[in-house]
This record gives C-alpha cells, sequence and structure tokens, in this order.
C-alpha cells in the first residue's frame, strides 16, 4: 500500500495554524520563538560587544571556574567553532583568558578574568530583569507552570541525550573538586 502522498504533504506544511495538531503547532512556536527570544535578549543588553550567549559562557565560568573548550561546548549545547568564535571574542575584550590545563597536554583551560567577573558582578541581575520584562504578561502562577512545562520539556531531551543533565554533572563537578 502507497504512502497517502496528498496527506504527506498537508503534514509538512508550515503555517497550518489553528489547524494542525497542538504537537505541531508547539513545534512551529519553538522555532519562532527561540531566534526571537534570542533577538529580544540582544535588545536589552546595554553593554557594547556582548551577547546573552557570551553572557552565558561567562556565567559558566563563573558558577564552575576554568573550563575546558570542550565542556563549555557541551554545557552550551553548541559547537566547538561556536565554542571558539565566543571565547576568542571574549579574550579581545580582556574578559577571559586562556592557560594550560594543569594535568592534560592538549587541553586549554578557560577561565574569566577579574574584569569579567567585575562586569558580570554589576550587571547581570540588571540585564535578566530586563529581560524577564517579557514574562510580565503572564501572572506568577502562569510563570510558575511555564517553568514546570519547561523544566519538563529539558528532560525529555535530557532522557534523550540531547541536553546535558545539569545536576549531574554539577554533582560530578563538586566531587571532583572534592576529591
Amino acid at each position: 500500500m502507497k504512502p497517502d502522498r496528498d496527506k504527506q504533504d498537508k503534514a509538512c506544511r508550515f503555517s497550518q495554524g489553528k489547524n494542525a495538531p497542538a504537537q505541531h503547532q508547539l513545534i512551529e512556536l519553538f522555532w519562532q520563538l527561540a531566534p526571537g527570544f534570542t533577538r529580544w535578549a540582544e535588545s536589552r543588553m546595554e553593554e557594547q560587544g556582548m551577547t546573552p550567549q557570551r553572557l552565558r559562557l561567562m556565567g559558566l565560568l563563573m558558577d564552575n571556574g576554568s573550563m575546558t573548550m570542550g565542556a563549555l561546548s557541551d554545557e552550551l549545547g553548541v559547537s566547538a567553532t561556536n565554542v571558539t568564535a565566543l571565547v576568542d571574542a571574549l579574550e579581545k575584550d580582556g574578559m577571559v583568558e586562556r592557560k594550560p590545563h594543569p594535568t592534560d597536554r592538549r587541553a586549554i583551560m578557560i577561565q574569566m578574568t577579574a574584569k569579567a567577573e567585575k562586569k558580570l558582578a554589576e550587571g547581570c541581575a540588571v540585564f535578566k530583569d530586563r529581560v524577564a520584562e517579557l514574562f510580565s504578561s503572564f501572572n506568577k502562577t502562569e510563570q510558575g507552570q511555564f517553568v514546570q512545562y519547561l523544566s519538563r520539556m529539558r528532560q525529555a531531551l535530557v532522557d534523550r541525550g540531547i541536553l546535558e543533565d545539569l545536576d549531574a554533572a554539577k554533582s560530578d563537578s563538586a566531587e571532583k573538586k572534592s576529591a
């Protein structure tokens, strides 16, 4: 039996709107929202040259201390090429520096500079508050529900091996530091 070509074509059409199954509408919304949210966050940056991606990378370094490029790539969920570009730009701005790995001659550690620590301490909360304005149309209960739904979605991606389990990674990191 041949597949119904017309049915397949309709299933793959974009912008089916409210006629599409809810799961398909969610896919379309996430495809639209991800780049839109990034543009929104970027528009809330006051400092020239700083982007949400650079801020996330520096936040990881602030939380975890020095990290390898590979660990940054895994944590950020981006390619090694993207991490290299982020680190290059941050290094040029004096925000991070490359240091030799203490035990692996092949690896390079990325660490924040004092300048970056000062900037993060001064501006991170303010930046997050500006970005969070986007959620002001949701009341506190809706915001809590939204967090629960997105957390479940994130866990589904962890369960499928797409994202790293941050809780497990943090406990592994804490064990390594105490050893």
